[in-house]
């Protein structure tokens, strides 16, 4: 394997400052953020996005490079990397196409026989209209392209599914993402993610993990980018994670083979485990490492997580032990500003993060920057990642539940899910 002298984290969340957090402790290398955020150090001026400044910067600091958000993977940084001849962490342009464009996704499903719901495509409103005034079941509605985490529409009836379809077609509230959609037949069951490191052709998975995409407790309200999320579920059993590797992880990545194309980064399926049949059902592919469940899950990682994904660039996997996993669980919760995910307030002064947390809660920055004094200010809807570690998912809870307690930036300006992580209890009592 080479050797480098530093690393490079592109991207500004929670995921990009826990990956940083992880990756410093294990290496003791530098490590440089892209463009980074108020929680992170070492933060350059480079845009997500600006693939040659990138690209020159690595090269400059000798940086084995990881890509965190979805848009810089979409325009081909990888493929800019390699023609470099540096060393970078992710799928190629073409990789990426399984989260760039949802109808791409489910057409490559429908064709490898990888479990996901009945489907058709659209690119009028008149014919998705018809369609689903007469389809017998509910539906989910997706628009094709990249839509930070808003392009998915759970609905509840006709008239919610002929709302998104006005927003998506009529409004243009999502006009970056194109005009195709995706309506799909609505699967009911428990949700959980699926991730896993891949080097082309072998498979590490990693941790199991829950997210909480809605904005409100219950599961109500409108998709989001995550609330929250905990680490391990029971939803996952040895036996559930044996079906999804040979019945969805092994066939995409030998799928894409068969088209020609390797596919070596974090692959993400965001699974509907069906009530009843206990059947795995893809619900969406993303190319990269889950936003909040990277916190929860790095956060019991205790293998040297860097190897893990030099083995992945050099397509040597298949040489690595299993990865190492301690028995605490841990808690995401993700503080936003209020009126997220639609209209908030940024700039807002954030008090608090100078308390003492205790060792096992760490406070990861999601959407935060320094403002003209100084002051660590809310920068984006999903502000701050409170991540907790303990010998149970209560005592997890409690202690995250906690440290957001004592976090605020003005008077009911902040807000949070209640319930996060209450589906695992469930699941444990059940069990």
């Amino acid at each position: 394997m080479k050797q480098f002298d530093s690393i490079l984290i592109i991207g500004s969340g929670g995921r990009e400052h826990s990956l940083g957090w992880k990756l410093s402790n294990d290496t003791g290398k530098k490590v440089y953020f892209a463009p980074g955020n108020a929680g992170t150090e070492n933060n350059i001026n480079i845009d997500s996005s600006d693939l040659l400044k990138l690209f020159e910067f690595a090269k400059k600091k000798n940086a084995f490079t990881i890509v965190g958000p979805e848009k810089p993977l979409s325009l081909g940084i990888v493929d800019k990397f390699e023609e470099g001849h540096m060393s970078i962490f992710g799928p190629t342009r073409s990789a990426s196409r399984l989260e760039s464009s949802k109808v791409f996704a489910k057409l490559f499903m429908r064709n490898r026989d990888i479990p996901t719901s009945p489907f058709s495509v659209f690119s009028d409103p008149d014919s998705a209209i018809k369609h689903v005034e007469s389809y017998p079941k509910n539906v989910v509605i997706k628009v094709d392209g990249l839509a930070s985490g808003k392009g998915v529409f759970v609905c509840d009836d006709v008239k919610a599914a002929r709302g998104a379809l006005q927003k998506i077609f009529i409004d243009d509230e999502l006009r970056k993402s194109g005009k195709r959609v995706v309506v799909e037949e609505r699967i009911y069951g428990d949700e959980a993610s699926f991730i896993a490191i891949c080097d082309g052709k072998s498979i590490i998975p990693l941790a199991s993990s829950q997210d909480h995409k809605n904005i409100f407790d219950g599961d109500k309200g409108p998709n989001t980018g995550g609330m929250g999320s905990y680490s391990p579920t029971e939803l996952i059993s040895n036996d559930l994670e044996n079906k999804i590797m040979d019945k969805i992880m092994r066939p995409t990545i030998k799928g894409l083979n068969d088209l020609g194309t390797k596919f070596k980064g974090f692959l993400y399926a965001g699974l509907m485990i069906e009530r009843g049949s206990n059947e795995p059902y893809v619900l969406e592919f993303n190319v990269r490492m889950g936003d909040p469940e990277c916190q929860s899950i790095l956060s019991r990682m205790e293998s040297n997580f860097l190897i893990y994904l030099e083995a992945a660039v050099d397509e040597m996997l298949d040489s690595m032990p299993p990865i190492k996993w301690n028995d605490k669980h841990s808690v995401c919760i993700v503080m936003a500003s209020k009126g997220y995910p639609e209209k908030y307030q940024t700039g807002k002064v954030i008090h608090g993060l100078e308390s003492d947390f205790g060792p096992n809660t760490h406070i990861f920055h999601s959407g935060t920057k320094k403002n003209s004094m100084g002051k660590i200010v809310t920068n984006s809807g999903r502000v701050l990642s409170v991540t907790s570690l303990d010998d149970t998912l209560e005592g997890a809870m409690s202690k995250g539940y906690s440290a957001a307690s004592t976090i605020h930036w003005g008077e009911n300006e902040e807000y949070y899910r209640r319930d996060i992580a209450l589906k695992g209890i469930k699941y444990s009592k059940n069990k």
